[in-house]
């Protein structure tokens, strides 16, 4: 399978200053860590964590990028932006981007093809939402949402896409998916890259799952065949619970 990754997503939490503090409190409890290890920081708190980061393995991820490279885009940031400042992963369709913010299927797609395109890796996240799921339609949803985000992508490029499964009703609620569920999703996600690609290029593709997981359920989720680490995002703000997670992907 993917390798492992664990990514804390940051959402809209801390200041450039406190964003050095808890980068400094995560370091030493994850420098052993044998998965890789990415923390999604707001845009203003960026050259912060590339500084903190600065000789560990940490990764540093934008949470969000536009297809554009330049123009009259006021309030968004170019992929390319991100590249210049050393910035090697940007978090792209988070659930939370297409319900308050207007993402869609065809614009993820585009802002995946402008990061790639800019050389950075994608963290891309699919799910759905809980009626969708009540429905029995999680993976005709599932799967959609990863054809249209990689629609163009070459299987080359693919070597620089995580995949996040976060049902949306998991995010933020407290709720997270069974082992079990979170397994047949993932699992449902490579068989639709062994489709789209072959088998050899979809069990080297990590697949996150991303919602609610925290200290306590990460070593079971992550035991699971199909789940190749996790999108953190409250127990990413709260260093032990993070290291807790970090030190379950094995």
């Amino acid at each position: 399978m993917g390798k492992y990754v664990i990514a804390g997503n940051w959402k809209m939490n801390k200041t450039p200053a406190e964003a050095t503090e808890l980068i400094s409190a995560i370091k030493p409890l994850v420098a052993d860590a044998t998965c890789d290890v990415i923390v999604g920081v707001p845009f203003v708190d960026l050259q912060a964590a590339l500084d903190a980061t600065k000789g560990t393995k940490i990764g540093v991820a934008a949470q969000n990028c536009y297809w554009e490279k330049s123009g009259a885009f006021t309030g968004e940031i170019a992929a390319d932006m991100l590249r210049v400042m050393g910035v090697g992963y940007v978090i792209l369709g988070h659930s939370e981007r297409r319900t308050f913010f207007g993402d869609t299927d065809a614009t993820v797609a585009k802002r995946v093809r402008g990061a790639l395109d800019a050389g950075l890796t994608v963290i891309l996240c699919v799910g759905e939402y809980l009626e969708q799921r009540e429905l029995g339609i999680t993976g005709e949803v599932v799967a959609m949402q990863t054809k249209i985000a990689l629609n163009g992508v070459s299987e080359e490029e693919l070597a620089r896409v995580i995949i996040a499964y976060e049902p949306v009703w998991a995010i933020g609620t407290g709720k997270t998916a069974t082992a079990e569920q979170a397994n047949e999703v993932c699992a449902l996600i490579r068989n639709v890259l062994t489709d789209l690609y072959n088998e050899t290029a979809a069990k080297a593709v990590t697949i996150q799952y991303g919602g609610s997981m925290n200290a306590a359920n990460a070593a079971e989720l992550l035991a699971m065949s199909d789940v190749d680490g996790g999108l953190i995002g409250g127990a990413s703000l709260k260093p032990n619970d993070f290291a807790t997670i970090v030190a379950a992907a094995k």
